[in-house]
């Protein structure tokens, strides 16, 4: 009678720790979610500008007011005649405008026309477990896998299946993504050490 009580009081205990046992992996993150179509053609569409982003301004009839310039570590850039832009943060289209804008109101030029063209995105950068962590150049359409490749492969203590990025620099929101997930620039790729 005492072994029957045993052996049942052993089964149940085991029933519940199986029951209550967890797993030593982080709770998952939020997936990100699934570009547009046109986000699909273009990933780069409706990408907001940045620090170390290189763009080239051409004023049309106007060669002397255009150039490449790079942003400063706030986001601004200075063109003739109106001086500082503050391109930080914004999109290709509406810093057009807003050169645009500063020509015309600035009374240098009545009716300006003004195209705007990134030429140097800023780096991506990955972390954790992979062979050569750091900075790397943004190609237009690279994914996690690509950048995962360019950095030297996943090292044997990978979470392969945990990994997230932060859009928008240190303060963005962690997303968790997957190998064909898209990249874009400024983007902070951490791949996490899995439990054993």
């Amino acid at each position: 009678m005492i072994g029957f009580r045993l052996v049942g009081t052993l089964l149940l205990s085991l029933g519940l720790l199986a029951g209550c046992g967890g797993s030593d992996d982080p709770p998952p993150l939020p997936q990100a979610q699934v570009p547009t179509s046109e986000q699909q053609q273009d990933p780069v569409a409706g990408y907001n500008l940045g620090p170390g982003d290189q763009v080239r301004v051409t004023v049309f009839r106007h060669e002397d007011l255009s150039g490449e310039f790079q942003l400063d570590g706030e986001g601004y850039f200075a063109l003739p005649l109106v001086g500082e832009i503050k391109a930080g943060g914004k999109v290709v289209r509406d810093l057009e405008s807003d050169i645009e804008t500063a020509f015309k109101d600035g009374g240098y030029l009545v009716n300006p026309q003004v195209s705007l063209e990134v030429l140097n995105y800023r780096p991506f950068y990955i972390l954790g477990e992979v062979n050569q962590p750091g900075s790397y150049p943004y190609v237009n359409g690279m994914t996690v896998i690509n950048a995962v490749a360019l950095a030297g492969g996943y090292t044997y203590r990978a979470s392969q299946g945990s990994i997230s990025v932060q859009r928008g620099g240190s303060n963005g929101k962690k997303v968790g993504v997957g190998p064909t997930s898209q990249v874009l620039p400024g983007d902070i790729i951490t791949v996490p050490e899995r439990f054993f």
